[in-house]
């Protein structure tokens, strides 16, 4: 996951445009790089079950739990129930709930990784310490709240990324030299991150078609 960190004041006019983007999803910008095949959710309702050990020492747990609960609130506008639980790792989860917790090894070494088939929601503490280290003045509950939902939104059947950048599902390149899209792309250079930290318009839209034919409670 790409992050950029630049600190830069916006006008009201300049930030208008990438609000409209988070909020509007119009005829034509629902893409996908097509990097993964999107299916429905891992389950309904969804239940993330929490266990806060070894979390970075300065990621409050109650930070932690309104990251998680935020995105689930925002993500069930599609349509998918679901429920944030605080336990630890010693007492048994619902059954058929998703895993969430801290670990450099499950991570991978990234900010976060999501395993549809496990039922896992892994942080990574190293990538945030690292974070802290080289931009000690960033705010890295952003960049939590910001990789919460977008790894959320794998759980929720997004599995290939997004190619609008504005999207929490986004990716900003292919690796293949092929750049994400924006309605203005000199935008882009005027934020620190420019991936919204929540699910966008266009992320609920692509969420309910994925999950059109499941059964409701």
């Amino acid at each position: 996951m790409t992050l950029w960190f630049t600190v830069l004041a916006l006008t009201p006019s300049v930030a208008a445009v990438r609000d409209d983007e988070i909020a509007q999803c119009l005829s034509g910008e629902m893409v996908i790089w097509g990097d993964a095949q999107d299916r429905p959710a891992v389950s309904v309702p969804l239940v993330f079950v929490y266990d806060h050990a070894t979390a970075p020492a300065w990621f409050d747990e109650r930070l932690v739990l309104a990251s998680l609960t935020n995105a689930a609130s925002h993500w069930a506008e599609c349509g998918i129930a679901a429920t944030v639980i605080n336990r630890p790792a010693a007492v048994a989860s619902p059954e058929r709930a998703v895993s969430v917790r801290w670990s450099d090894a499950d991570s991978g070494g990234n900010f976060g990784l999501a395993n549809y088939g496990q039922r896992t929601l892994v942080l990574g503490p190293a990538a945030f310490q690292l974070l802290r280290t080289r931009n000690p003045t960033h705010d890295a509950r952003e960049t939590l709240q910001m990789v919460i939902s977008h790894e959320m939104g794998h759980l929720f059947g997004l599995m290939s990324h997004s190619r609008r950048c504005v999207d929490v599902t986004s990716s900003y390149d292919n690796g293949k030299g092929e750049k994400c899209t924006a309605r203005d792309m000199t935008q882009l250079r005027l934020y620190p991150e420019y991936r919204s930290a929540l699910p966008t318009a266009c992320d609920i839209a692509r969420c309910k078609v994925v999950n059109a034919a499941l059964p409701r409670p």
